[in-house]
């Protein structure tokens, strides 16, 4: 299976881009994050048409993910069961024997802030309601905008980013728990150029200097470990007009 995740900022205003790209790539499972749509607004004819199906969980302005399917997605959740939560951030489904978990984590603003404090609640919950679906689920992704740079090296400049939001040592922790549950990072799983960004700032001409963080991942359970045949960044859409 050939699996993929996008932050896309507006599926509304970047449609065209998605269709595109799934034309080329043909992934069997594209998770989106922030689509910034609410459910009764979500293309899902435009979608189908082109022969792809879509569980979604949006809201308006703000956050909402999508996972687009060519094969039925059964078994759908949404964000983390348990947890109190209005913001529209995760969403589950099984896809041809794959229990698939796309997620938008909470960006966090800045350390000591009250939006830091519900990101490290919120990766709580997350690590905890994990636990219990790798041991329902062995066969498991979890992909996204992880809105964490887990070392140094997916930094361009780590003295600059050290305890900043994205960096921070409690950031950096939770990811590891996520590798402690049994999770396993996909892209370091081969051998990779060096400064790979997934993210890089508008401002300061970040793109074209190479200047950012590798923060969108892409998790696969330690049975899925030996199936995993490539990872990689696809650069091509940043270099689109307006891209996400």
């Amino acid at each position: 299976m050939k699996l993929a995740t996008w932050n896309i900022n507006s599926l509304a205003v970047r449609l065209p881009q998605v269709l595109d790209w799934l034309q080329v790539h043909e992934p069997d499972v594209l998770v989106l994050q922030e689509t910034k749509l609410t459910d009764d607004k979500f293309p899902h004819a435009e979608l189908q048409r082109a022969g792809w199906q879509a569980q979604c969980f949006g809201q308006r302005t703000y956050n909402g993910v999508a996972l687009l399917s060519r094969q039925p997605a059964d078994e759908p959740v949404h964000n983390i069961p348990g947890f109190d939560d209005a913001q529209a951030r995760v969403i589950s489904a099984s896809v041809k024997g794959l229990r698939v978990v796309g997620a938008y984590f909470p960006n966090g603003q800045e350390p000591g802030s009250d939006k830091f404090a519900y990101k490290m609640a919120w990766l709580d919950a997350l690590e905890s309601w994990l636990r219990a679906q790798l041991a329902r689920y062995p066969n498991l992704v979890l992909m996204g905008d992880f809105n964490i740079a887990p070392e140094d090296r997916d930094v361009y400049d780590p003295e600059a980013w050290r305890g900043k939001i994205h960096c921070t040592d409690e950031e950096r922790a939770h990811f590891r728990n996520l590798i402690g549950l049994g999770l396993v990072d996909g892209f370091r799983l081969f051998e990779q150029a060096p400064k790979s960004w997934s993210w890089w700032d508008y401002r300061n001409l970040a793109f074209r200097r190479n200047q950012r963080l590798r923060i969108d991942h892409i998790l696969v359970s330690e049975s899925l470990k030996s199936k995993v045949l490539s990872c990689s960044i696809d650069k091509t859409p940043r270099k689109n007009e307006r891209p996400s």
